[in-house]
């Protein structure tokens, strides 16, 4: 009986050790939340549709579309290099351009419709029922992308999915509920998108 026990022990010993360090293997991913800030760097793709206005100046003011060589025509400007820059960035470019033609020209530069190069698009992957690359729009969230993406097989652990997102360089791991969203209406688990995304849905434990 002495040596059962001590044989029981060392083996619950060993079982607490082992999930010590499964518990300790590499931290839980975060958890995102409505507050979550969304980059603002949004850089300007192919198939964007942006507001070029003029202060003062509406007749070269013009809404266009980037073209597939990442250029832009707008009045007194043939082509310009857009792809890849922020839409403030476009607009200071723009106005040195007006310079010789308008006096104190300012511009400000709206996107009106992303699409993005394709790493600033919004992926969702795994138990989705239409796993699909998604054009970033501002305001976007996830209860958007799910909706877009046709909900969620039966299959699909909601709780556990999780969005990989590129912050500061780095990449970074945040949780999701997404069956107290969907099924329970927890507003509180919808969280704001950006662009570049990657939300994984895994299957559940059967």
């Amino acid at each position: 009986m002495i040596v059962r026990n001590i044989v029981i022990r060392i083996s619950l010993s060993i079982v607490a050790a082992v999930l010590a360090a499964c518990s300790t293997a590499g931290p839980a991913p975060a958890r995102i939340t409505p507050g979550t800030a969304v980059t603002k760097d949004y850089t300007i793709g192919p198939g964007d549709q942006m507001q070029v206005f003029v202060w003062r100046s509406p007749e070269l003011s013009a809404m266009v579309r980037v073209r597939p060589d990442g250029r832009i025509s707008v009045p007194l400007i043939d082509d310009l290099e857009v792809e890849g820059k922020t839409p403030s960035a476009v607009g200071h470019e723009i106005e040195g351009k007006l310079s010789n033609f308008v006096k104190d020209a300012v511009v400000t530069v709206m996107m009106v419709d992303f699409v993005g190069p394709l790493d600033r698009q919004v992926r969702i992957i795994g138990e989705a029922s239409k796993p699909q690359s998604i054009t970033y729009r501002n305001g976007i969230t996830v209860l958007d992308v799910i909706i877009l993406s046709g909900g969620l097989t039966q299959y699909a652990a909601g709780n556990r999915a999780t969005i990989v997102r590129v912050v500061d360089g780095r990449e970074t791991v945040y949780r999701l509920r997404l069956d107290d969203l969907l099924k329970d209406g927890d507003i509180s688990a919808n969280a704001p998108v950006a662009p570049g995304d990657v939300i994984i849905i895994p299957q559940g434990y059967f």
